[in-house]
């Protein structure tokens, strides 16, 4: 059955999934949540903590957590002297994740429909694929095409002329399209797909994903298939003319009940292809989750021995805890001494057990406490048969957070207390985030109880931030240089020191000269010159494709970019110019060496020799016997599974051997999406790189085909996938990019300021493992499959290189006409000490213009509109300039 957590582990996990959990994260990432709130520094906890329920509980609590926790302050201000009732609110801020609600989760099934239908366009001349879903949700079509005479089970991009408004590409071999309403109130979604009959399109092939679950939706486990000529043999995956016109709905037509079946022609394959339009339907099976809540808190007044425990739940109907209290770390069970709750018995002389009394929305019961106890244990009891526990174990509630420090001097006690209630938030930040993410939740997502444990770290931290700077010691104005001192910033794989610029060292012709680690070496000083820190490298492996992202054997270093001693010769003069060096690593597939008895490519050879144990078992072009995949499929090789031990062993075995032969300093970690964040982690925390970040790719949102303003819901899952790396990694800000090609194209500047007037990227929640940029080898160069609005480049790095996250320039714009112009805001950026934790202030954002403030420090704005930084206390001065943006810096 399902099961509830709470505790230490606060861990979600119903019969289909867990929400995922973390490895418990370092002290650092106090100070790290506080950069990204942007918290105003409070004069004392009170103000902090007032602030604190003023502005966020009303969002983010549970309403009677919310109304709980001010309640229980405010009685602790009537009965407490101020420094008791100080205390006291911080330990009821350090507590506030006791209200936190583990959902209970069940999974119900809503059934819908997948509607197809193939007819001819109304020119007579085009065909069109209409592909409509009737649930609701937000539904994208993951879809490429496969040619006549093409061999094997591998998709392509359509061509351009077929891309629905708001497609967007991913990788070479597939696109994404967002479905569109057929109205505003309605639950019907559609793709239209536009082609000509003419073409040398053979099949159209699809999956459909839910971006809400992050679920995928095949055709008997395998991908969708419609034809376009009528030679293909059906291999049970196709979905085929058999049938006359069924009525396609709309906003107020009920959906048809009949599935419509229809004659295929029996051409040959050397006659022409005669099409016939069909309509079909598939049935289709959405799980939801719907859940439970059970909310546990805890207090202590100072003057008192006791602690009070106090348990609420809305699981209907009568609920028994079976509970004890523990003394020491092994939680072996005791029976505490009285009083009790009502309606407690005593069973077996090992456990109490106490009926919840009933209130309006479920049950709840108080529990008092011997002060010297460790830890408070139970379960709960629904009936006979069914009992909620986590994972099989007992739920664990430590009771020492709760305890107040006594018997010491004012100034003794002030510093202890501080020091133990900051402790004690870190510990709770601690418990919080374990409840985040883990392996067993690839299946099930709760979004709402995720976003609801980031509101409280976010608290928790700010809290503790308060705290430890207004503990910080000050020292006489002549030994301080405040203003010209950099951040504090530790170095960690997923900011490096924080002031990183990176560069994009290869585009995706550089292999053709069969000599680029020659060539770049050449230009090692000159790239160093211009300011940069960071050069990422091409992938550096023996590869099916020339450019390096089809691996075979991940030990042969001998690329079409040169040879494994040439690489090595270019790392070292890299160093030598004081750059650091990213390697391109290519983790979630793997081309095989080996046909299986079958005469599928899963076996593998080289120095890594795995069978097809390695393969994940959940995509049938590649027949791997390993278990399901743990992020979205690679149609053009096998996915390696991640779960098995041998292959991260290896793996990380492999990059400690890169780190350590050719030097690299970090990673850039290829198509994340196909496996587990938390094996990320695994990977990074073995081969402890300077810097990593992740290709995290997918579709922006659209209404209509218009970009949504709110992009929220695309930043949360590349925040998502890092929180799984436990901020191990940074990730490029995909969303920045998006959004600023519609502001630039359209001239709707005004969505570069989000819904609090923040920056809408990832750069406006977690600036720090955010790496911004406008163009790559995959989105510009000859491939050009999202290519920066032209003529505008200029503008998207007036915006990167002036704003926090870590700024990524594209190759090919440094060796161009912009390169000056680049140079020049590099100069400026570190000038003026801009670094991923910089403070935005968003000033301006309409139709025509963009204008902001940096750390006070330097000022931007770009847009054809008009603005210029007021003249006050501080003194602008005009830096650069060019076309429709400006920069000016603050004068001493």
């Amino acid at each position: 059955m399902a099961k509830i957590t709470s505790g230490d582990n606060h861990f979600v996990e119903s019969r289909n999934g867990a929400i995922p959990k973390l490895d418990p994260p370092d002290s650092t990432l106090l100070c790290e949540l506080c950069w990204i709130l942007e918290f105003p520094q409070p004069q004392s906890i009170v103000q902090a903590w007032s602030t604190i329920l003023e502005n966020h509980c009303h969002q983010t609590l549970d309403t009677q957590a919310s109304l709980a926790s001010q309640m229980l302050i405010s009685q602790a201000s009537d009965s407490l002297d101020a420094r008791y009732s100080h205390q006291l609110r911080v330990s009821r801020l350090v507590q506030l994740g006791r209200w936190l609600p583990p959902h209970l989760l069940e999974e119900i099934q809503v059934e819908g429909k997948l509607l197809i239908r193939l007819d001819q366009s109304k020119d007579q001349l085009n065909w069109r694929l209409t592909i409509g879903c009737s649930l609701s949700g937000k539904w994208i079509l993951h879809w490429g095409v496969s040619y006549v005479g093409d061999t094997g089970s591998e998709w392509d991009q359509p061509p351009k002329d077929m891309w629905p408004h708001g497609s967007i590409p991913i990788k070479d071999y597939a696109i994404e399209t967002p479905f569109k309403k057929l109205s505003k109130d309605d639950t019907f979604h559609e793709v239209k797909i536009d082609f000509n009959p003419s073409s040398a399109i053979e099949a159209i092939h699809f999956i459909l994903k839910d971006e809400e679950t992050g679920a995928s939706y095949q055709h008997k486990g395998r991908d969708f298939r419609v034809s376009l000529v009528n030679y293909l043999e059906d291999d049970g995956n196709m979905i085929q003319a058999k049938s006359s016109f069924g009525k396609w709905p709309d906003a107020v037509e009920q959906l048809p009940n009949m599935v419509l079946k229809a004659e295929a022609s029996c051409d040959s394959k050397n006659e022409n292809r005669r099409l016939e339009g069909f309509y079909e339907e598939q049935l289709i099976v959405k799980e939801v989750s719907v859940g439970n809540m059970v909310n546990v808190a805890i207090r202590k007044f100072p003057d008192a021995a006791n602690i009070v425990l106090h348990l609420e739940t809305d699981i209907p109907g009568d609920v028994v805890v079976h509970w004890g209290v523990c003394r020491d770390d092994a939680k072996t069970w005791e029976i505490p001494a009285v009083p009790y709750p009502p309606e407690t018995t005593v069973f077996r002389n090992k456990a109490l057990r106490t009926l919840l009394q009933p209130t309006g929305n479920g049950s709840r019961a108080l529990f008092t406490l011997d002060e010297k106890l460790d830890g408070f244990l139970f379960v709960l009891k629904l009936d006979a048969n069914s009992w909620v526990n986590f994972q099989g174990n007992d739920f664990y509630i430590p009771l020492s957070s709760a305890r107040s420090v006594k018997g010491q001097s004012d100034n003794e006690s002030e510093e202890t207390s501080g020091k133990a209630h900051t402790d004690g938030i870190i510990n709770e930040i601690r418990n919080l985030v374990s409840g985040l993410n883990s392996e067993k939740s690839l299946q099930t997502k709760v979004k709402e109880a995720k976003e609801s444990i980031l509101n409280e770290i976010e608290k928790l931290a700010a809290e503790a931030y308060s705290i430890f700077r207004s503990s910080t010691p000050s020292y006489p104005e002549e030994d301080s240089d405040a203003d010209d001192a950099e951040p504090t910033i530790n170095i960690s794989s997923g900011t490096g020191s924080g002031f990183e610029i990176l560069c994009q060292g290869f585009n995706w012709e550089s292999n053709k000269s069969g000599r680029w680690y020659m060539e770049l070496k050449e230009k090692a000083s000159e790239i160093s010159s211009l300011g940069f820190t960071v050069i990422w490298l091409p992938p550096p492996t023996e590869s099916v494709s020339p450019e390096g992202y089809m691996p075979k054997d991940l030990y042969n270093l001998n690329s079409r970019y040169g040879t494994i001693n040439e690489l090595k010769d270019l790392v070292k003069s890299l160093h030598g110019v004081g750059l650091k060096v990213l390697g391109d690593v290519v983790l979630n597939h793997r081309c095989a060496h080996y046909q299986n008895q079958n005469g599928v490519w899963n076996i593998f050879g080289g120095r890594l020799n795995w069978d097809d144990r390695a393969v994940v078992g959940d995509d049938p072009h590649f027949q791997g016997r390993g278990n399901k995949s743990s992020g979205d499929n690679f149609h053009a090789a096998p996915n390696i599974d991640h779960s098995q031990d041998f292959v991260r062993k290896d793996l990380i075995e492999w990059l400690c051997w890169l780190r350590e032969e050719i030097g690299y300093d970090g990673w850039r970690l290829d198509f994340v999406r196909g496996f587990w964040g938390g094996y990320v982690k695994d990977y990074l925390d073995a081969s402890e790189p300077y810097f990593a970040v992740g290709e995290y790719w997918d579709s922006l949102s659209y209404t209509y085909g218009e970009m949504d303003h709110n992009q929220d819901a695309h930043r949360q899952r590349i925040v998502d996938w890092i929180n799984a790396t436990n901020g191990t990694a940074g990730a490029f800000d995909v969303t920045t990019k998006g959004i600023l090609h519609s502001a630039l194209e359209r001239r709707e500047y005004w969505r570069l300021s989000d819904q609090k007037g923040k920056p809408p990227g990832v750069v406006g929640w977690w600036p720090s493992r955010a790496v911004t940029f406008i163009e790559n080898h995959d989105t510009g160069s000859t491939q050009g499959h999202w290519r920066f609005p032209g003529g505008k480049e200029m503008q998207g790095y007036a915006y990167i290189l002036t704003h926090p996250g870590t700024p990524a320039v594209f190759y090919d714009h440094i060796v161009s006409h912009h390169r000056s112009e680049i140079g020049a805001l590099i100069s400026l950026r570190n000038r003026n000490k801009i670094h991923c934790r910089s403070i935005v202030e968003i000033v301006k954002a309409e139709r025509d213009v963009y204008a902001a403030t940096i750390d006070d420090r330097v000022a931007m704005k770009i847009g054809p509109g008009y603005y210029e930084p007021p003249s006050g206390p501080q003194r602008w001065s005009l830096a650069l300039e060019g076309y429709d943006y400006k920069v000016w810096e603050a004068s001493s």
